[in-house]
């Protein structure tokens, strides 16, 4: 957050505060300015009475101690007027466009992790593929949009409660995202989660795909082996032709077996698609048999 002295105008009389619930972006802050600038930012701790566990983190940067040079730096080196004392809520795309830190892939990388470490957020991988950027401004929203869109990836801005936020899906745009901002531990942790929900989905897709294929077998050979009997009580297995009586018999006495393995017991064997055959017969004769009966 930038801040100025009450009623001033200048960079030189501001000062810079950024506050975080992230004790791990607070520490990266403060060696980033320190190692670029030389320059130990004051830090205070601020704890939520209501919540014990609420902390925030306040490092401040005066300007005394070099907060106009990092705004300068940052291409916010404008006048800061009274209104936007908390916060500079809206910075112009065009001013963004033309600033030399945007111009590079480098910088576009450096401008997404930023953003990234300020304000975003991945939902947990084992539910679902979400990542998002909350933002206070509805251009830098889209900015930071336009910088992802740069590298390929479907990224896309929502207005929810008063805030703009970018966000991205699917596992593909998480990753490539993880990889452009250089955030490669979290990059393989997301990855390891992919690829063991991957193998869920897998085993579940082939264990209900045989499941489904074993009822239908099942299904099969029990309507079958009614007919068959059907067959047997109301014609006899006499009237049958040889082929089908061989395969009554058999379907009888291997009531689990599939095509396949009913195929192999014929002498000599047939495939899948000849017993089949055979058997569709006798659901045919069973039926024709019922409909003279009149049970149809």
């Amino acid at each position: 957050m930038v801040g100025s002295d009450d009623n001033r105008e200048n960079l030189k009389d501001s000062n810079i505060r950024i506050i975080t619930e992230n004790a791990s972006f607070a520490r990266r802050v403060f060696s980033t300015i320190k190692k670029l600038y030389d320059i130990h930012p004051e830090i205070m701790i601020r704890k939520n009475k209501k919540f014990k566990k609420h902390v925030s983190y306040i490092l401040v940067i005066t300007s005394a101690f070099g907060g106009r040079r990092i705004l300068n730096d940052l291409g916010l080196g404008q006048k800061i007027s009274d209104k936007n004392e908390a916060f500079i809520k809206d910075i112009k795309s065009e001013q963004l466009k033309d600033n030399k830190i945007y111009r590079k892939s480098c910088c576009k990388r450096a401008f997404l992790r930023g953003a990234f470490l300020a304000g975003g957020s991945i939902s947990d991988p084992e539910k679902t593929y979400h990542l998002e950027i909350t933002s206070h401004s509805k251009s830098s929203a889209y900015r930071i949009c336009e910088a992802a869109v740069w590298f390929d990836l479907n990224a896309k801005v929502v207005e929810r409660k008063g805030n703009y936020v970018a966000y991205l899906k699917e596992g593909e745009n998480l990753v490539d995202f993880l990889n452009i901002i250089g955030a490669h531990m979290a990059l393989l942790e997301l990855e390891n989660v992919r690829i063991l929900k991957g193998m869920r989905n897998d085993v579940n897709r082939i264990v209900n795909c045989e499941t489904a294929n074993l009822e239908k077998t099942v299904n099969a050979s029990v309507r079958q082996m009614e007919n068959i009997k059907y067959i047997q009580e109301n014609m006899g297995f006499d009237n049958l032709a040889d082929n089908l009586r061989e395969i009554a018999e058999l379907r009888l006495e291997y009531g689990e077996a599939n095509l396949k393995e009913l195929g192999e017991l014929l002498n000599p064997p047939v495939g899948k698609s000849g017993v089949n055959h055979r058997l569709r017969k006798l659901d045919k004769i069973a039926e024709d048999l019922r409909r003279m009966k009149g049970e149809y």
